[in-house]
């Protein structure tokens, strides 16, 4: 095909190499399967409570633990109440956030086969130490919120 009947490459994306549209599907099924299970919890048809345990470190010091409102965040996130989400237990909004960004951009992938160049870039400029540093943050800045709440309101 000569050069001026090749269509324009995008700034904005490429076409997915089929190894990243399979891998794609997979991680867009999980996700998808996870946010579907999540919203059935939330609206009332799973009775989530069944599958967990009392918090142990709630029982035994009396304070919220790290996680502590993560599900609720993450039902209220279900449920539609974003804000609400991020009200409850701020790293339980961000990680629920994220479920459903993970989610679409996956989708798109496997079905269309858009591989977006923000992602590329920053996939390749990703560094697992700041990933696993913003998370720590994040958790204990939604913990710093709770506690703080779990104090002013007495439960000491």
């Amino acid at each position: 095909m000569p050069a001026r009947e090749k269509p324009a490459e995008s700034q904005f994306y490429f076409k997915a190499t089929g190894f990243q549209r399979k891998i794609a599907a997979v991680v867009s099924f999980a996700l998808i399967s996870l946010i579907v299970l999540l919203h059935l919890s939330a609206v009332g048809h799973i009775d989530h409570s069944r599958y967990l345990n009392p918090c142990g470190f709630q029982i035994r010091h009396n304070l919220p633990c790290p996680t502590c409102g993560i599900t609720r965040a993450m039902l209220a996130f279900g449920r539609g109440d974003i804000f609400d989400a991020f009200y409850i237990q701020p790293a339980g909004g961000v990680l629920a956030l994220l479920l459903f960004v993970s989610a679409f951009f996956t989708f798109i992938i496997a079905v269309f086969g858009v591989y977006f160049r923000f992602l590329e870039n920053f996939f390749r400029e990703l560094k697992v130490r700041y990933i696993i540093l913003a998370a720590v943050i994040v958790f204990l800045g939604g913990w710093a919120v709770t506690l703080a709440r779990a104090l002013a309101a007495g439960r000491r």
